[in-house]
């Protein structure tokens, strides 16, 4: 059984992924205030998120609605980011829960987002997700679908486009994702210029990403360590 988690081990592995998030981001030529960091909390203990926040990190990203609100409602001053595949009959309860969609996958989830977010009188910032790898097992527009879906997407203005957002197939050598994360680099340079954010990496890949342009990484256990799936 892992050891709990503590503040001082929490401040320890921070500092480790920030002094590697601002290594990476210089040595790419970038400022590391360019890059955030989302601490991946799906399956820890709301304490453990309590901690982090104590230390000054605002981002978490959850991939379960119902986790998600219970930790919400006993943290409602982080920032929570939905970063699962978000079923359409879902999308009512997005509105004032989440900061932001880092997963947007089709225009039907698209036009249910928009009608709760009007609804409610909010914009919701949201990551396009790209299915750089043509994993089968993974969600996302095909590459080729990006400049249409971009189009179609002026219609819900509800949406606030900010990027898009990958993941490579999983190899425990980081340098077999970087064709990944640059391919994602270049299709968005291509067909999407105008948005700035490119979400992708995560523990065992995200200096690489930073290296190709990553705006936002997605740490899970480089942070809180080994889930616990039983």
């Amino acid at each position: 059984m892992a050891s709990p988690l503590t503040l001082e081990l929490a401040q320890a592995r921070l500092s480790q992924v920030k002094s590697q998030i601002a290594l990476s981001a210089r040595k790419a030529g970038r400022d590391p205030q360019e890059v955030t960091l989302l601490a991946v909390s799906k399956f820890f203990p709301v304490e453990d998120v309590g901690l982090y926040l104590a230390l000054g990190q605002k981002d978490f990203g959850e991939n379960y609605l119902q986790e998600a609100q219970e930790k919400a409602l006993k943290l409602p001053e982080a920032r929570w980011r939905f970063i699962g595949h978000l079923q359409t009959n879902k999308a009512r309860f997005v509105p004032g829960l989440f900061f932001s969609l880092d997963t947007l996958d089709s225009l039907e989830l698209a036009a249910k987002l928009n009608k709760a977010l009007t609804e409610k009188n909010q914009r919701l910032p949201v990551f396009i997700q790209v299915n750089i790898s043509g994993e089968g097992s993974k969600s996302g527009l095909d590459p080729l679908e990006l400049p249409g879906f971009l189009d179609c997407l002026t219609k819900y203005p509800a949406l606030d486009p900010q990027g898009l957002m990958t993941m490579p197939p999983y190899d425990p050598d980081p340098e077999k994702s970087r064709p990944y994360f640059r391919r994602l680099y270049e299709l968005r340079e291509k067909e999407a210029p105008s948005l700035k954010g490119l979400s992708m990496g995560m523990s065992g890949d995200y200096p690489v990403a930073i290296e190709e342009g990553a705006t936002v990484v997605r740490i899970g256990s480089a942070l809180f360590g080994d889930r616990n799936y039983s």
